[in-house]
């Protein structure tokens, strides 16, 4: 095939692609719209409800309104957010530090990897009554459940984008004579960096669980708390109110999680698309 015959394939597979290819401002538009439309269906469904479990979402959002004027509720959020932060934090660093050294270190992986892998198959709340019988109720075993439920998506993940990164990175790096240390940082952790941060993501949705989980059981403080609270004694409203607020801390969370993984991973993103486009 000549150029000159070669051109206009390449432009006719190019308009492909912009046909098949969904406008971002549509996707945007429908990420907004889906739950506007599930609140509004949810408020006809329940405007005339006399079911004491299924209140009118009108009475359930005048509530929430009446608790987001109390400092008890604010405080139970501070509580729950600060605990996901750190705990996630922890879970981030220990994750991507552990998850080097085995993707690093063969001999190392070959001792301890069947034990992460025994520990990762452990459903994360299954923890929380083992950290509670053996520590106590305090703050520092929820930190410390959520922590060690979010680290093996975090390890894994590092793990693995490590030892599938390409072997020609790490041979141009001993060509320019780089250390082990100048290798690693600037070279093996930016070419795992999708696989760390899609494992990352996982472990927050993975926190924000246990942190719920390890707040209902023996815990006063918290939005977990709360929500529990307030279903063992009968304040249904107070009950939805604490779930939908759950609800919004979660899709907050996740959504800012997102913004900062593309931001971070704009390099990889744009080499994507010029590859599809090529």
């Amino acid at each position: 095939m000549t150029l000159t015959s070669s051109i206009p394939t390449r432009t006719r597979t190019a308009r492909r692609q912009r046909r098949g290819r969904t406008p971002r401002g549509l996707l945007i538009g429908a990420e907004i719209l889906v739950p506007i439309l599930l609140l509004a269906v949810w408020w006809l469904a329940s405007t005339n409800s006399t079911n004491t479990f299924f209140p009118p979402l009108q009475r359930i959002l005048e509530r929430l309104v009446q608790l987001a004027q109390t400092s008890m509720f604010w405080a139970n959020v501070g509580l729950s957010v600060g605990n996901l932060l750190l705990s996630f934090v922890l879970a981030s660093a220990i994750g991507v530090l552990l998850g080097a050294a085995l993707g690093l270190i063969r001999p190392l992986a070959w001792f301890v990897e069947p034990t992460v892998h025994f520990f990762r198959a452990i459903p994360p709340v299954a923890l929380v009554p083992i950290f509670v019988s053996l520590i106590g109720f305090g703050n520092e075993t929820r930190i410390l459940s959520i922590t060690l439920a979010a680290l093996f998506p975090v390890l894994i993940s590092t793990m693995d984008g490590i030892r599938g990164a390409e072997p020609t990175l790490d041979m141009v790096g001993r060509v320019y004579r780089l250390s082990r240390w100048d290798r690693l940082v600037s070279v093996v952790l930016p070419a795992a960096s999708p696989r760390i941060l899609s494992g990352m993501q996982v472990s927050l949705m993975t926190a924000f669980v246990v942190m719920i989980a390890s707040e209902m059981l023996g815990s006063s403080t918290g939005l977990g708390s709360m929500t529990l609270l307030a279903q063992q004694s009968f304040a249904i409203t107070d009950m939805w109110a604490g779930i939908l607020t759950l609800g919004v801390l979660g899709y907050a969370t996740t959504a800012l999680f997102v913004l900062f993984r593309r931001r971070v991973l704009r390099w990889y993103i744009a080499s994507q698309q010029q590859e599809k486009q090529s």
